[in-house]
C-alpha cells in the first residue's frame, strides 16, 4: 500500500522533510511508524518518544493502535497547545 506521510514542527526539522510517499505492508500506524524509524537517524530520533507525538490518519485524529485500513494520508504532530 501507497501512503503519503506528512511531518509538522519539529518532526520535520529532525526528518528534513515535510512529506514523503511511502510503500509499507504495515497493518497499524504503529507499524508504519516502527517501518519509518528505520529510515534514517533523523526518523529514529522523531520517533523516539510516541507520548509526544499525535497522528492523524486522512485528517481525523487518530492513535497508533488504528489499522491503517485503506488511509491515503498520515500525518505526525506535536500535542497542540492553547491559551
Amino acid at each position: 500500500m501507497q501512503v503519503t506521510v506528512l511531518y509538522f514542527a519539529w518532526l520535520r526539522e529532525r526528518i528534513g522533510q515535510p512529506r514523503e510517499v511511502v510503500e509499507t505492508g504495515a497493518i497499524t500506524v504503529a507499524d508504519l511508524v516502527a517501518e519509518l524509524a528505520a529510515r534514517s537517524e533523523g526518523h529514529a530520533l522523531a520517533f523516539a518518544d510516541l507520548t509526544s507525538l499525535r497522528v492523524a490518519l486522512d485528517q481525523e485524529l487518530s492513535d497508533f493502535a488504528a489499522p491503517l485500513a485503506a488511509a491515503r494520508e498520515v500525518a505526525f504532530f506535536p500535542p497542540m497547545t492553547g491559551g
